[in-house]
């Protein structure tokens, strides 16, 4: 067993001392270490939410007539033959969606037809020679393999996640599977054991430990998981205070790692990956030790609840820097969010949450994992929620990424709305999109961030940046003297201000050092909200040194809608019926050009349907000084746009 190297961050501040010995005697016995009642408390389980019953139960009907979801090999080799991790994770995922319905429906029923179904999925699952998925496995690093090597599994998101689900059902209906399939959580705590806690011990060389000081959201949500198995499913308090302890200490460096301001750098989708599982393996440490680990130490994980709706657009969208979808699909785990709110005591965040609570609508559904189904199912503050208005901040401004969001007015997202970004090409999950801007329509983006596409071997490997949505040719930045932006921390903006007033918010900042050029001698971009007139106000001025070639310069604007233009001008009409907006430039003499992007993935498709339109406004011929100011105005539903073209 490994032994925590008594890391100093803000947990082992807030909890000095002994802490291993302290754990072996402040734990709560295994079977009551989970905050979930389990299925033999017939008072919880006998009367359900029934909104959600209804929903579960349709759906895990259907799957009784249907053979169980099989990942077979070839799909798994598929990654390291063709790069596609897609079609076998898809397969994973819905063998474990499946298993979360049956583990429901047998603890509210304990009908022997949903038990059957619960040991059938998780006789899968423990036969499954990887809880790996591919695209993490080393095994062709290690072992020049292209399917799993069962004698050295590998540790992450995905074998995480079906420790975690194992240990929710064996918590869940151990009585039951006791009495009904002897045996079946003795394999449990084998498979969960060899393949999650003790490489978890044995092996400190995890890349998403974060001992080179790079801490990712891998690190709070392997952890967590790990820490419901550990507390669950190892019966020797020794060894159980020991794993707890190498959590902690995990989770002490995600928290040490998070910036002042709450900003998390992978964007809004990896919030709840992240940041969410953080607050989430806390609120269980404090659960399972009777309030001695109490707390969330550190402010920046606290201000962390803030994030989700500081990048709130407006209804269904946000913004969404680096690896995340302008529009998300499926549901979030709001009752993480709401729960987490209610210890911070962050009134818009809980406001946020409730925003999402329907009291005739599921309070949770399996997409997010058998743990937060049944959290949400057993919460009595989040099943009585009622919705609320979403808090809309008027103002975000996150100087650790440098990212402003904007509004005219607080609790609306009538009008325009304005988002931008400095900060540098090495974020995690990162996209070249220094100087970025987002400008959305009564909550729907106009000017926009495309996101990413499905994951491929690609996405993480050295072409990357091959990737349309990736680059910033692709993303409203300036292309410059035909040099797109470069990754890596060090290609950066400069002297980034924010400004906020009554009146308008503003980011203003020198973006010249995101491009791998030498004579570029600055390139100064302010974005501005000016509240009174309800404008977007971008001026971009620049300096180069002279090049008698003239290589192209362009503005980039990537936008969704229907384009018309004209000399000087472009009309977009938004998605979602939000509205029109106009564009307008000066000089008005600079060419624009508009170029479809026809969208065949389908993660990009489902949020912005067949297309996006690049606007690229031509400045070359103004030279190696010059100025551009573009306005963004809304447009009235009766204003007739002045000539121009589809």
């Amino acid at each position: 067993m490994a032994v925590a190297d008594n890391f100093a961050g803000p947990l082992a501040a807030a909890w000095p001392g002994a802490r291993r010995q302290l754990l072996a005697r402040v734990l709560a016995p295994p079977d009551a270490s989970l905050p979930v009642p389990p299925a033999r408390e017939r008072d919880v389980w006998a009367r359900p939410h029934a909104a959600t019953m209804r929903q579960l139960r349709s759906r895990a009907e259907g799957d009784l007539t249907a053979p169980w979801p099989l990942p077979l090999a070839h799909q798994y080799a598929r990654y390291f033959r063709d790069g596609d991790r897609d079609a076998y994770e898809k397969l994973v995922f819905a063998r474990q969606r499946r298993l979360t319905r049956a583990a429901v429906l047998a603890a509210v029923t304990l009908d022997p037809a949903w038990l059957d179904e619960v040991v059938d999925g998780v006789t899968l699952l423990c036969e499954q020679s990887s809880w790996c998925w591919p695209a993490h496995d080393d095994t062709h690093t290690a072992h020049g393999a292209v399917l799993p090597t069962v004698p050295d599994p590998y540790l992450d998101l995905g074998a995480g996640e079906v420790a975690a689900q194992l240990t929710w059902v064996d918590h869940l209906l151990g009585d039951p599977l006791d009495a009904y399939v002897p045996g079946l959580r003795t394999r449990i705590r084998y498979e969960v054991d060899r393949r999650v806690l003790t490489p978890f011990a044995r092996r400190r060389d995890w890349h998403w430990l974060g001992l080179d000081g790079d801490v990712h959201n891998w690190s709070a949500w392997i952890h967590g998981n790990v820490l419901v198995a550990a507390l669950c499913l190892v019966d020797d308090p020794h060894r159980r205070a020991a794993l707890v302890d190498l959590v902690v200490e995990g989770l002490d460096r995600y928290v040490a790692s998070l910036p002042a301001d709450g900003a998390i750098d992978e964007g809004y989708g990896y919030w709840w990956n992240g940041a969410c599982r953080a607050h989430e393996a806390l609120d269980l440490l404090a659960h399972a030790t009777g309030g001695t680990l109490d707390g969330i130490p550190g402010d920046a994980l606290r201000r962390t609840v803030a994030f989700p709706h500081g990048m709130h657009l407006g209804g269904d969208w946000y913004l969404n820097h680096a690896d995340g979808s302008a529009r998300p699909s499926g549901g979030q785990a709001w009752h993480a969010l709401h729960r987490a709110a209610r210890r911070v005591g962050n009134r818009d965040a809980l406001a946020h949450a409730a925003a999402h609570r329907r009291p005739d609508a599921p309070v949770a559904d399996e997409e997010q994992g058998l743990g937060r189904l049944l959290l949400a199912l057993t919460d009595p503050a989040w099943t009585a929620a009622t919705p609320v208005s979403p808090p809309l901040p008027r103002d975000v401004w996150l100087p650790s990424t440098q990212v402003l969001l904007a509004r005219r007015a607080a609790g609306s997202s009538a009008g325009l709305t304005l988002a931008a970004k400095g900060g540098h090409n090495g974020e995690h999950h990162n996209h070249n999109d220094v100087g970025g801007v987002v400008v959305a329509l009564n909550g729907v983006p106009v000017i926009v961030d495309a996101g990413r596409p499905t994951y491929t071997a690609q996405t993480f490997g050295p072409g990357r940046y091959d990737i349309w949505t990736m680059r910033s040719d692709w993303h409203s930045v300036p292309h410059i003297r035909n040099t797109a932006q470069a990754p890596g921390r060090t290609h950066a903006a400069r002297h980034a201000t924010a400004t906020v007033t009554a009146d308008e918010a503003e980011l203003r900042l020198d973006i010249a050092g995101a491009y791998p050029r030498a004579d570029v001698r600055h390139w100064w971009r302010s974005a501005r909200l000016e509240r009174q007139g309800g404008r977007v106000v971008i001026v971009d001025d620049w300096e180069f040194d002279p090049d008698p070639t003239s290589p192209p310069t362009y503005i980039h604007l990537l936008v969704a809608g229907q384009v018309r233009l004209s000399d000087g001008r472009a009309e977009v009409t938004a998605l979602n019926g939000a509205g029109r907006v106009g564009l307008s430039w000066q000089p008005a003499s600079a060419p624009c050009v508009a170029t479809v992007r026809r969208i065949t993935d389908p993660m990009l498709f489902d949020v912005w349907g067949e297309q996006l339109i690049r606007l690229a406004i031509d400045v070359t011929a103004f030279g190696p000084v010059g100025e551009l100011v573009l306005t963004v105005e809304e447009l009235p539903p009766h204003e007739a746009f002045p000539g121009g073209a589809p």
